[in-house]
C-alpha cells in the first residue's frame, strides 16, 4: 500500500486481511473515531459537509475547535457502490503540514493543531451563534480594505511557500472583521519546486490566476478589480528563484 506511512498498524493489518468495512462510517462512528484519536474530548455538531470531507465542532477540555475528517469512501459517480479513497490519510496529511506552513509564515488560517490519519483538528473560526460566514455570504460595507487584505494574505502565503488551488470567495471566512483563508487539501508547495522547477512553477502561476479571477468575480460586485497579470508575475517573479522561466 504506498499510503502505509499514513495508516495506523491496525487499518493496515484490516485492509490486508479483507475485514476493513467498504462502507462510509455512520456519524456516531465518525465521532467516536475522533473521540478515540484523542483529537477532542466532545463532539458538539456538524460545523459542514462535502464529497471528501466533513468538519465538526467539537471541544478539547472545554475549548472549541474544528475537526475536519476526509471520508474514506466515495460514491461512484455512475451510480455503483462506495469506492475506496486510498489517498485520504495522505490528504489530511497534506492540508495538515501546508496549513502549518502558511501558518508560520504569518498567514491567517485556522490554526491546525494536530492529525490522525484521516482527521485533523484546527482552530474554531466562528462563535456560539455559528461557524464565521464565508466572504461570498457577506455583504461588505466597505470592501477595499478587505480586498487588500485579501491580496496580502496570498502574497504573503507565497513567501511562505504556498499557493492555494482553490481560491474563492467560498474558501475565505470573514471572522473578526478579517479574512481567513481555509481548505488547503490540494494546496501547492512552491517552497521546493523539484528536479523539474518549471512545471511547479507554471502550477503555480496557473492557481494563482484562476484563484485571482475567481475573486475578481466576487469583488468585482464593487465596482473593484483585481491586477491579475502583474500580480501574479509578481509572485511568480519572486518564487522563480533560477530563473527557469526566464
Amino acid at each position: 500500500m504506498p499510503n502505509d506511512a499514513y495508516l495506523d498498524a491496525s487499518v493496515r493489518w484490516r485492509i490486508r486481511s479483507g475485514t476493513l468495512e467498504l462502507e462510509e462510517p455512520d456519524y456516531r462512528s465518525r465521532a467516536e473515531a475522533v473521540l478515540s484519536s484523542g483529537l477532542a474530548t466532545e463532539v458538539v455538531r456538524p460545523i459542514s459537509a462535502g464529497k471528501e470531507a466533513e468538519v465538526l465542532l467539537c471541544t478539547y477540555n472545554g475549548a472549541p475547535l474544528a475537526v475536519k475528517i476526509y471520508r474514506l469512501y466515495r460514491t461512484s459517480h455512475r451510480g455503483g457502490g462506495p469506492v475506496k479513497a486510498d489517498s485520504m490519510g495522505w490528504r489530511a496529511a497534506h492540508e495538515f503540514e501546508t496549513m502549518h506552513r502558511a501558518w508560520k509564515g504569518g498567514v491567517r488560517v485556522p490554526t491546525p493543531a494536530r492529525r490522525v490519519e484521516n482527521m485533523l483538528s484546527m482552530r474554531y473560526l466562528g462563535d456560539d451563534d455559528g461557524p464565521a460566514p464565508r466572504l461570498h455570504d457577506v455583504r461588505l460595507e466597505d470592501p477595499e480594505p478587505l480586498l487588500q487584505e485579501v491580496l496580502a494574505g496570498v502574497e504573503a502565503m507565497a513567501r511562505a511557500g504556498v499557493v492555494h488551488t482553490d481560491l474563492s470567495a467560498y474558501n475565505v471566512l470573514l471572522h473578526g472583521g478579517h479574512p481567513w483563508f481555509i481548505d488547503f487539501s490540494e494546496g501547492l508547495r512552491v517552497d521546493r519546486t523539484g528536479t523539474a522547477p518549471w512545471i511547479r512553477l507554471t502550477e503555480a502561476s496557473d492557481a494563482l490566476t484562476h484563484g485571482l479571477n475567481a475573486l475578481q468575480q466576487y469583488f468585482g460586485r464593487y465596482g473593484l478589480t483585481i491586477d491579475v497579470e502583474p500580480f501574479v508575475a509578481r509572485l511568480v517573479d519572486a518564487l522563480d528563484r533560477f530563473r527557469v522561466l526566464r
